[in-house]
C-alpha cells in the first residue's frame, strides 16, 4: 500500500499548529468558573488594599562636598594636609554604620517596641477604617538584666486620667502608672509620654537588643545618590507613623552630620595635642641654652663675635631653620607617600645637600678661636632652639584656626520631611493586580486542566478506533431533577424519564438509538441485549432502563435483567426494590416467576439484581443463567441484560458470552479513548463481539462547535405537547 507523502505532511501540519478556535471554544465553555474566580480574587484584592495598614516615607537630603578644610590663609602644605575627598557610596556606608544609627537607636529609644492590639489579620485595618486608631509613645523601659525577654501587655485603665497597668505573659501585675510619670516596681522602668487609647485597649511592649533595633533600621532605610557624581545623597526612611520616622531620619541626619564635623577637625586635634605635649621640652631647652651662653659670657667678660663668626652663625641657624622645616615636611609627607615616590625623593636629596654645607661649615668654625667657638656654638643653640619653638607655637596658631574654621564636608540641603500620602499599599494597582491574577489563573487552570483531560468529546473519536457511534444521548436535566427528589414518594412515572418527559432530547436520542439497533440485532444469533461500560457511573442503568422503555413502547415485550449483583442500581430506575432478584434465582432459593416483577410500564418485566451475593461471578457462569437468559429468549421480543463495567470484574465477560449483541457505554468528558480501546479489546480476548458504543450525557460545548465538529439537537415537538 502506497503513503501519500501530501497527506502525510497535512497530517504533521496540522497537529503542530495551535487551534485557536477550539481554545476560545473552552474558555467560554468555563465563563463562568472564569468570572467567578476573577471576582473572588478581585475581592481579595480590594479587601488587602483596604485593610493593609498604609506605609508612610519620609526622605532628607545631604549634600557632601569636595573642599578643603584649611583656611586660605594657611600654607599650601597645610591645606594639603587637612583636605579630603568623600566618595558618595563610602558616606552611604558611613550612614548605615551601626555609629551613626547606633547613636539614633540609643536617643530615641527604638530597642523598645510597642503595638496596639487587634483582632487577628482584619482587625487592624477595620479599627483604621473606623477611625479607633491606637498609638503609644515610650521613651523608657527597663527590665531586668536576668529576665528573660519576653512580650508584656500594657492595659489602659482610664483614658481620662491616663492610667495604665503593665503585666507579663503571665498575666501577672508588673506595675502600674501614668502617662507622663515614670513607673517604678522593682528593678522595673517604664516612662510613658503619650498613649492615643480607649479605657480597655491593650498593647503589647517588649525590648529588643540594640543590634537587632539598628539592623530593623537598616532595613527600612534607603540611601541613594541622585544623579552620577553629583554627591547629592537622598535617605530615604519607611515605617506606619509619619511623625516617628520623620523624628527618626532627622536624627540621622544630624548624627551624620556632627560625626562628620568631628572627622574633619580629628586630625588637626591629634596634631595640635602632639605639639602641645612637645611645646614645654622646647622651651626648657632654649632656657637652659640661653642660661648656658649668659653664663659663659660672664665668665669670659662679655665675649662678642666678629663679622666672619657672625656671618657663619647666621648662615648655620638658617641651615638649621631649613632642617626643621624639612623635618616637619618630611613627617606630612610619610602620611601620604612612600620613600620611592619622587616629592619623598626630592625632599631626602635636598636634606642630604643642607647637611654637606652644615659640615663644611663646622670646618671652618673649627678654625676660630676656642672662645669664639664656643660662644658661636651656644649663640646657635639658642637661635636655633628659638627658631624651633617659635616654628611650633606658629603651628599651634594655625592648627587653632583649622580647627574652629572646620565645619565639615557635609551641609543638609532638606531636612527630614514625610509624605501625606501613603505610599504602600497602592490601592488601584493591587486591585488591578489582583484581578489580573485570578483571571489569568482561572484561564490557567481551564486551560491546564483541559490540556491534561484527554476525555472523549466526539463521536469521531471513538470512531478512529473502529467502533461505531450508534448513539450520542444529550445530558438531560430533567433526569438530574429526578434524580434529587425522593425516591419513595415518587411513582414509576416520576422516575423514568421516558415516561415522565417523553419529549426530553435524551429520549429521543434513545428512540434513535432503537431504530439502529432494530437493524444491527437482525444478524444476531438471538435478541439479548447487554449493555456494558468501562467504568462505574457512565449512565448503563439509564440507557438500560429508557431503552426498554422506549422498546416496550412500540408493542414490544422487552425484559430488563439487572445482572450487576454487586452494585446494581436498576430497581431506583424502575422505583422497585432490588430484592429478591437474580441473586436468589441463581443460588436456586426462587424460581424465576419469583423474582420476575410486572411494571407499570406495558409490555415491560424486570428482574432486579437481588441480595449482594459473596461469589457474583460463579453465580453468572451456573446453568440457570443460561437457562434463565434461553427461556426469556423465547417469552420476549428484547432481553436486555444491565452489567458491570469490565474494567473492574469479569462479570460483563461472562454476560457477554450468551448475548446476542454487546454496546458500550461512555461517558462524556469522563472516559477516555483509552479506556474504551481497553473496554474493547478486553471483550474480543473473551470472544465477544462488541457492536457499537453510546456516548451518554453529551453537554453542548462552545469547544467542540469552534473546534470544528458541534453537537446538534433540536427540541421538536408540537404545540399540544408544549
Amino acid at each position: 500500500m502506497s503513503v501519500n507523502p501530501s497527506n502525510t505532511q497535512k497530517s504533521s501540519d496540522n497537529n503542530d499548529v495551535i487551534d485557536l478556535g477550539k481554545l476560545f471554544g473552552i474558555l467560554l465553555d468555563h465563563r463562568w468558573f472564569i468570572i467567578l474566580t476573577t471576582a473572588v480574587f478581585a475581592i481579595l484584592g480590594v479587601s488587602y488594599a483596604l485593610l493593609a495598614t498604609p506605609i508612610y516615607k519620609t526622605d532628607a537630603l545631604i549634600q557632601v562636598e569636595q573642599k578643603s578644610s584649611g583656611m586660605p590663609v594657611l600654607n599650601s602644605d597645610m591645606a594639603d594636609l587637612f583636605s579630603s575627598e568623600s566618595p558618595a557610596s563610602t558616606e552611604i556606608e558611613i550612614i548605615n554604620s551601626r555609629m551613626v544609627l547606633g547613636e539614633t537607636v540609643d536617643k530615641l529609644n527604638l530597642t523598645t517596641v510597642a503595638s496596639a492590639d487587634h483582632f487577628p489579620i482584619i482587625g487592624k485595618g477595620l479599627s483604621r477604617i473606623l477611625g479607633d486608631t491606637q498609638h503609644i509613645q515610650i521613651s523608657r523601659f527597663i527590665t531586668p538584666e536576668l529576665a528573660e525577654p519576653q512580650a508584656y501587655t500594657l492595659t489602659m485603665l482610664d483614658e481620662e486620667q491616663g492610667s495604665y497597668r503593665l503585666t507579663d505573659s503571665n498575666e501577672q501585675t508588673i506595675l502600674d502608672g501614668k502617662v507622663g510619670e515614670l513607673a517604678q516596681q522593682g528593678e522595673y522602668r517604664l516612662f510613658v509620654t503619650q498613649i492615643t487609647a480607649n479605657t480597655g485597649d491593650s498593647f503589647t511592649i517588649s525590648n529588643i537588643s540594640r543590634l537587632d533595633a539598628i539592623q530593623r533600621l537598616q532595613r527600612n532605610l534607603s540611601i541613594s545618590e541622585r544623579g552620577k557624581q553629583t554627591g547629592i545623597l537622598q535617605l530615604s526612611l519607611t515605617g506606619e507613623n509619619r511623625a516617628d520616622i520623620q523624628a527618626i531620619l532627622q536624627d540621622i541626619s544630624q548624627n551624620y552630620f556632627l560625626q562628620n564635623v568631628e572627622r574633619n577637625s580629628a586630625e588637626a586635634e591629634n596634631s595640635l595635642v602632639f605639639l602641645k605635649e612637645h611645646l614645654p621640652e622646647i622651651k626648657t631647652q632654649l632656657t637652659v641654652a640661653e642660661d648656658k651662653l649668659n653664663r659663659y659670657r660672664q665668665n669670659n667678660e662679655s665675649v662678642d663675635l666678629n663679622m666672619e663668626a657672625q656671618s657663619t652663625l647666621n648662615v648655620m641657624v638658617a641651615l638649621e631653620a631649613q632642617l626643621n622645616e624639612l623635618t616637619f615636611k618630611e613627617s606630612d609627607i610619610s602620611q601620604r607617600f612612600t620613600k620611592q615616590h619622587p616629592a619623598y625623593q626630592s625632599l631626602l636629596d635636598k636634606r642630604k645637600t643642607l647637611l654637606s654645607e652644615k659640615t663644611r661649615l663646622e670646618k671652618r668654625i673649627e678654625k676660630l678661636p676656642k672662645t669664639q667657638r664656643e660662644v658661636l656654638r651656644m649663640t646657635r643653640d639658642v637661635e636655633v632652639n628659638q627658631q624651633i619653638y617659635i616654628q611650633l607655637l606658629n603651628k599651634v596658631q594655625e592648627l587653632n584656626i583649622v580647627k574652629a574654621s572646620t565645619v565639615g564636608n557635609v551641609r543638609i540641603i532638606d531636612g527630614a520631611q514625610s509624605f501625606s500620602q501613603a505610599v504602600k499599599p497602592k490601592k488601584p494597582l493591587i486591585a488591578v493586580l489582583a484581578t489580573l491574577l485570578g483571571g489569568m489563573f482561572s484561564v490557567g487552570l481551564v486551560l491546564l486542566k483541559a490540556a491534561m483531560h484527554r476525555g472523549i468529546e466526539t463521536p469521531a473519536q471513538v470512531e478512529e478506533i473502529g467502533l461505531p457511534v450508534y448513539a450520542s444521548i444529550p445530558l438531560s436535566i430533567s433526569q438530574a431533577d429526578l434524580d434529587k427528589k425522593k425516591l419513595k414518594s415518587l411513582s414509576i412515572n416520576d422516575t423514568l424519564l421516558t415516561v415522565s418527559h417523553p419529549a426530553d432530547l435524551a429520549i429521543e436520542a434513545i428512540r434513535s438509538l432503537r431504530t439502529s439497533l432494530h437493524f444491527a440485532m437482525m444478524e444476531a444469533r438471538n435478541n439479548v441485549l447487554m449493555i456494558s461500560g468501562p467504568s462505574p457511573s457512565v449512565g448503563k442503568s439509564f440507557v438500560s432502563a429508557n431503552m426498554a422503555a422506549v422498546v416496550s413502547q412500540v408493542g414490544q415485550k422487552v425484559l430488563v435483567i439487572d445482572a450487576d449483583m454487586r452494585k446494581g442500581r436498576m430497581g431506583r430506575q424502575f422505583n422497585t426494590n432490588d430484592k429478591p432478584g437474580l441473586s436468589e434465582y441463581l443460588s436456586g432459593q426462587m424460581t424465576k416467576e419469583d423474582v420476575l416483577k410486572e411494571l407499570c410500564v406495558e409490555n415491560l418485566n424486570f428482574i432486579p439484581r437481588g441480595e449482594a451475593p459473596p461469589n457474583p461471578s460463579e453465580l453468572l457462569m451456573h446453568p440457570r443463567f443460561k437457562e434463565l437468559l434461553d427461556w426469556a429468549s423465547e417469552q420476549y421480543d428484547m432481553v436486555i441484560v444491565d452489567t458491570p463495567p469490565i474494567l473492574a470484574v469479569t462479570d460483563a465477560a461472562i454476560v457477554g458470552a450468551h448475548a446476542g449483541t454487546t454496546l458500550i457505554v461512555g461517558r462524556f468528558e469522563q472516559n477516555t479513548i483509552k479506556e474504551v480501546e481497553f473496554t474493547k479489546q478486553r471483550f474480543e480476548n473473551n470472544g465477544i463481539e462488541v457492536k457499537g458504543f453510546i456516548l451518554n450525557a453529551v453537554e453542548k460545548k462552545a469547544a467542540a462547535a469552534y473546534g470544528g465538529y458541534a453537537y446538534y439537537q433540536y427540541e421538536y415537538k408540537s404545540e399540544k405537547a408544549k
